[in-house]
């Protein structure tokens, strides 16, 4: 299969292993920063063909999982009001909120529907005029152009019954905390191909040479993956902190200038608290005034004073690349897709559901 089949040729792959090899001299350690990413390098283990030499560390790449506590707890309170339907994407019905998550609020008799796309709950909208129905809009900047298209859409049909609760976020500036951080050790940054399909990568060129730090536009496919590792690796054993762009096939420098000038047209950049690791300035999207008609915390009554729960989960730690899933004591044991403590157990592209999954790196507990 063209464009997918050449990516995954095995002998390709030890022929990029090898030139990684020839070049390394010292120990690195690499952040994916997509859970895409990082579930393609436990399905293919490439960690167990790269070199030692060589650590790759799991960044906070699932839109599921670092969605706060709070958007989740106010998801749920929505999901109660007076002829609501509360719709958003299947993952995110999973995960857990203050008390619980938005799935068991359906089983005790809140309307939630899942969807697959915004498209999805304007039809919704459409369909049944007497009931409001509410877009629970998670994400990075993949699905904000879709979210955004979906407000304007609703603006055009004249839909007087359609919302959007707007939880999604910026790669960038997250990338910058980790960094800043005492804590994470990281040499060089995997960036993910699809956020730069859309925003393309000038923004990342700054945040290289101020921490001195190689960023790698990558793809996903398992030799996109060790191309991106090589680029990084090469550039770091010459002392190099440049931006380049190992994905060129999807990636331009300036992204999709259409799905740029819509998301902007609809959001404003906010200061958003991220689920495990705080705060963060200008990460977040909001609704901008003049579409505040179809902004849920706008329109509909909520209690934002909601406090962070207490947990065995160490989300916070895995997602900033800390630990690893396999040093959590409950991973595999009480924690598991079916009885999950965190996020990162419950969403299709959390780094716990991966090594769960793929089941290739030995419990370390």
């Amino acid at each position: 299969m063209k464009f997918i089949d050449e990516y995954r040729n095995a002998d390709d792959s030890k022929r990029i292993v090898d030139k990684i090899k020839n070049i390394l001299r010292h120990n690195w350690y690499i952040m994916e920063i997509c859970g895409g990413q990082t579930h393609t390098i436990l399905k293919y283990r490439l960690e167990e063909i790269l070199p030692e030499k060589i650590t790759l560390l799991h960044g906070p790449g699932c839109p599921v999982c670092v969605t706060s506590v709070e958007f989740i707890d106010k998801a749920i309170q929505l999901s109660f009001h007076k002829d609501v339907i509360l719709t958003s994407y299947g993952d995110m019905l999973r995960v857990p909120g203050t008390k619980y998550s938005l799935l068991y609020s359906k089983s005790i008799g809140a309307n939630v529907k899942t969807i697959y796309s915004p498209i999805d709950a304007l039809k919704l909208a459409k369909d049944y005029p007497d009931k409001k129905i509410i877009f629970f809009a998670i994400g990075f900047e993949t699905t904000a152009p879709a979210t955004a298209s979906s407000i304007i859409q609703a603006r055009k049909m004249g839909l007087k019954n359609f919302f959007v609760l707007c939880a999604h976020v910026l790669v960038p500036p997250a990338i910058e905390i980790l960094l800043k951080s005492q804590l994470t050790k990281i040499d060089g940054i995997i960036a993910a191909g699809h956020v730069c399909t859309v925003m393309g990568f000038k923004e990342y060129i700054p945040i290289a040479k101020k921490y001195k730090v190689p960023i790698v536009v990558t793809g996903f496919e398992p030799n996109d993956l060790l191309l991106g590792i090589f680029m990084t690796v090469k550039q770091l054993e010459e002392g190099r902190y440049d931006v380049e762009n190992q994905y060129k096939r999807a990636v331009r420098e300036e992204g999709n200038m259409s799905a740029k000038k819509i998301m902007f047209d609809v959001f404003e950049v906010v200061d958003r608290k991220w689920r495990g690791i705080g705060f963060i300035n200008n990460s977040g999207l909001k609704i901008k005034k003049e579409f505040e008609d179809m902004d849920a915390e706008k329109v509909f009554s909520l209690n934002t004073q909601i406090d962070e729960i207490d947990t065995e989960c160490i989300a916070g730690l895995i997602l900033q690349g800390i630990k690893k899933p396999v040093d959590c004591l409950n991973f595999a044991r009480k924690c598991t897709p079916e009885n999950p403590l965190g996020a990162p157990m419950v969403s299709s592209e959390g780094s716990c559901n991966a090594y769960y999954k793929f089941g290739s790196v030995k419990i370390n507990n």
